[in-house]
């Protein structure tokens, strides 16, 4: 379905809440699997991803497991099943997923004593675990591709007796590998970084109980919208902690360029206007939080503020090609972004006269990703009717996220 976004609020007054972080809840259900299931884990995320790596946990007879679109699930469910000692499993998922690389996770958990083959192309998915029992006293990584691959050999590296986990190239988003080193250490797992390895000790003591925090990844669009939006939202965003294990908290300081004060109340992050600093290249480096690039890129384009943002070299294998999607979307609009060779990201803060020729009813793609559809949807506070294509596909991580525009006063309508 394609969802028209003909009105436009004249004034936001709402509270939302948010969606619970698939980030933690997928963590804390891998983690809670590997220390015998005995945590209450309160919150859990209701979306596709957590739903797909909910029922591949609870499903302990078939012998193939497909996570979907899944790409947490696909690399923490690796490092699960191989360490299943006596099952077989192969692991699918959708055709976008079997050209998203897992190699450097399977080299090294193979290189431990796993048992993890290729059904198809050495490299992608779909693979074959043999689950066994091994042991490893140390482990090294390529650490320059996914955090999701370090974040899996982290959450078994107590069951398989690894104490250091050396991290071999640029390490990227690092906010995540903490969030897991975070979780991990409410179950019993002490850990500390001597330089770029991680040296951990303990076994798995799982609490009685664990509340998953609302996502602040999820939290950015309601940031972008109050920035387009400046005197004329008021909006309260339930569940955040302040104090967060999430590295997309970082949207607070990124938004305040965009004049969005966030203030932490009781319950909850309120948003607020705040002067806008100047109008000066906007230079940042989101190696750390890849997830804020849609949001951020769309906002700074829609504001027309200059940027050149660098560590967007995950984005390529994201849902889509992220960097592609942006740069195409966003010159319908009417925003020519121009795409480094280090994959990075820059716009001069004017847009291109094709902006004064433009049609009515736009539609921007998708591309299967949800952050996508959540990122350009508030754009039509810029340029009202546009059209957002497969509007569904934002129940990956926030199904409700188009009955939360509504009642904030978004007209939407099927086309």
């Amino acid at each position: 379905m394609d969802y028209c976004i003909d009105k436009i609020p004249v004034f936001i007054n709402n509270a939302i809440d948010l969606p619970a972080s698939k980030s933690i809840s997928n963590r804390v259900l891998v983690i809670d699997a590997l220390s015998g299931r005995r945590c209450d884990v309160g919150n859990v995320a209701r979306c596709d991803d957590t739903d797909a790596m909910i029922a591949a946990l609870a499903n302990d007879t078939s012998a193939t497991v497909n996570i979907g679109a899944a790409g947490t699930a696909m690399r923490f469910l690796t490092a699960y099943f191989s360490v299943q000692a006596g099952r077989t499993v192969v692991l699918d998922g959708t055709e976008r997923m079997r050209q998203r690389p897992i190699k450097p996770l399977v080299d090294a958990l193979n290189a431990c004593g796993a048992d993890i083959r290729y059904v198809g192309q050495v490299g992608y998915p779909p693979i074959e675990l043999h689950g066994r029992s091994y042991h490893c006293d140390s482990l090294a990584i390529d650490a320059s591709m996914s955090s999701q691959f370090i974040s899996a050999v982290l959450m078994v590296a107590p069951v398989i007796g690894c104490k250091r986990v050396t991290l071999m190239g640029k390490i990227i988003s690092r906010p995540y590998i903490d969030m897991t080193l975070g979780i991990m250490r409410q179950f019993g797992i002490h850990s500390q970084w001597e330089g770029n390895t991680i040296v951990m000790d303990g076994v798995y003591v799982p609490p009685s109980r664990f509340i998953v925090e609302s996502d602040w990844s999820a939290a950015s669009y309601w940031f972008e919208i109050q920035a387009l939006n400046p005197s004329l939202s008021h909006i309260f965003l339930r569940g955040l902690f302040a104090d967060s294990l999430q590295g997309d908290s970082r949207v607070c300081d990124i938004f305040k360029r965009f004049g969005v004060e966030a203030v932490a109340c009781d319950g909850g992050i309120e948003l607020r206007h705040c002067k806008r600093s100047d109008n000066r290249c906007m230079e940042l480096d989101m190696a750390d939080c890849p997830d804020l690039a849609q949001t951020v890129v769309v906002t700074a384009c829609l504001l027309e503020v200059p940027f050149h943002i660098t560590g967007l070299q995950t984005l390529r294998i994201k849902e889509t090609d992220r960097i592609e999607a942006l740069r195409s979307q966003l010159l319908k609009l009417g925003y020519e972004i121009t795409v480094g060779d280090d994959c990075s990201l820059s716009y001069g803060g004017e847009p291109s006269g094709y902006v004064e020729t433009r049609m009515q009813n736009v539609v921007i793609e998708t591309f299967d990703d949800h952050r996508m559809a959540m990122a350009f949807a508030p754009a039509a506070l810029v340029h009202p009717g546009i059209v957002v294509a497969d509007a569904g596909v934002v129940s990956k991580s926030y199904p409700d996220y188009w009955r939360h525009l509504a009642a904030s006063g978004f007209g939407i309508k099927e086309v």
